[in-house]
Parts: C-alpha cells; structure tokens; sequence
C-alpha cells in the first residue's frame, strides 16, 4: 500500500514564523504529505533546572537549561493558524504534535489528519486517553519503549477509544484493549512507529526489524520515525512494510538549534 511521508519541520524554525513558513513551502515543493511541526509551552514541560541533554548541548553548541532554549521554539497560536493556511495554500496537510494538555486542545480545533503522540508520552496516561476522544487517527511513537509500555498505552487508548469516564485501574485499560470492540477500534484509529531515540540515529542502531515484532505482537500498521542521517535508512524502512515514515528536515543543517544535524536538506527531502 501507499506509504504516508511525513516531513518533520519540528523545531527547525529556530522560533521564527518566517523560517516556519518556508518549511512549509520545501516539504510541499518536495511532494511529502504532512508537513509537521512542534507544540507546547515550555514552561509546562521542564523545570528551570532541567539541563540540555548531550545531544541537545552537542548540536546546540552550548550548554545550559532545556528551558531556555524550548521557550525560543516555542510558535504562539496565531503562528499556526498561518502555518495551517500556508500548507491548504500549497496543497499539503498540517499537521503539529503536542506535548502537553493545552496544547493539544488547541491543535484539537485545527484541521489535522490525525494525532502525533511523542515517544515521551506512551507512558503519559492522561494524555493518550485525551488524545483517544479526540476521534483523529493516531500515530504513537514508540522510542525507548518496551513492548510492556506499547501494551499498556494500548490499553488506555483503547479504553478512550470505547469507554467513557477515567479507568478505574490498569486492568480495565487491558480488558479494553482484549474486547473485541477495543480490539477493532485499536486497529481502525492506531498506527505505531518504530523510533530510535538518539539525534543522529547511527544505522547500527536502527534494527527495522523491530517494525515486525510491533506488527506480531500488537496486530497494527506500523511505521519508522527516523532521526538517521541520509535517506537510505527510510527507503530501506518503506521497503519493509513502513505505512508511515516521519523524516526531520531544515532549511540548512549547519543552523544552531538542537535537531538540524539529524535532518535532511531541501534537495534530499526531494530525492526522498
């Protein structure tokens, strides 16, 4: 089948609506299907004292508080609404993740064609059952996730999928997600990615087959989420089955900012 090429602008913008912009205009002038970007408010998601992981220090180039350098990425809400009408403008979808729960309520009102959930929120229950009601297909990334933690996020989102009200208890997310009804509705709304959490990912760490073990254990489309340099490892991910590939890319990838050097360039994003 058809795999859906998600182009991920994420932070590249470095904070500007003008840079926004053009990344708009590269992952359509490329021919992907999404372009996606990145929201939260940076005060919500770490404390003060939370310092830069390495390779935040490394492709940033200084140290100093996470903070700091999220509050300078942050788009205000205006910047998506020209974002959201730039990418109809240019003929392909919009779409942001969310990483608290104001900011995916705003993304809520936004025509999108479906809810990203990040690797570092499989474990955050509220939010995958938040994110469940909304009635968008999900796309839920699974790096440094366990088969454990998918099952258990399985369970809440099945439980949001099917149930009104809080769960009680982990048991009646699992019986949720072993019903029949919560067992279709997985598999009509949830597509997983395969996701290495390391910005540039090495190729030996990469191990596609992971996207197999996804699909036996948890009888869902799958996908690859790829922080590799180049494009061969995406290609090689597709080849295998991928239904979705989400592919970080920017303007120039000699930009300051914590992503650039783990995405590719206009020309590559073509050639991909």
């Amino acid at each position: 089948g058809r795999c859906l090429f998600i182009a991920e602008a994420g932070v590249n913008h470095n904070g500007s609506l003008d840079l926004a912009m053009r990344l708009v205009d590269v992952a359509a002038d490329a021919g992907a299907d999404v372009v996606k970007f990145q929201t939260f408010q940076a005060g919500k998601l770490v404390t003060a004292q939370a310092r830069k992981a390495d390779y935040q220090v490394a492709n940033t180039g200084e140290a100093g508080a996470q903070l700091e350098m999220l509050k300078a990425l942050e788009l205000s809400p205006a910047a998506h609404h020209a974002l959201l009408a730039r990418s109809r403008e240019r003929g392909i979808r919009f779409m942001s993740t969310a990483f608290d729960a104001d900011s995916l309520a705003f993304l809520s009102t936004l025509d999108m064609p479906a809810v990203k959930i990040p690797s570092g929120d499989i474990t955050h229950g509220p939010m995958l059952l938040q994110a469940a009601r909304l009635g968008r297909p999900l796309i839920v990334s699974t790096g440094m996730c366990t088969l454990a933690d998918i099952e258990a996020a399985l369970g809440v989102i099945a439980f949001g999928l099917t149930r009104p009200g809080l769960p009680r208890s982990r048991s009646e997310c699992d019986a949720a997600r072993l019903s029949a009804q919560g067992a279709a509705a997985l598999r009509e709304r949830v597509t997983l990615l395969h996701c290495v959490t390391q910005y540039p990912a090495p190729p030996e760490s990469v191990n596609l087959r992971a996207m197999d073990t996804l699909a036996q254990a948890f009888g869902l489309p799958v996908g690859y989420s790829d922080h590799t340099e180049g494009i061969e490892i995406s290609l090689a991910a597709a080849a295998r089955g991928a239904t979705v590939i989400e592919k970080h890319f920017t303007l120039d990838r000699s930009m300051p900012g914590p992503d650039h050097a783990a995405s590719l360039e206009p020309g590559e994003l073509r050639q991909l």
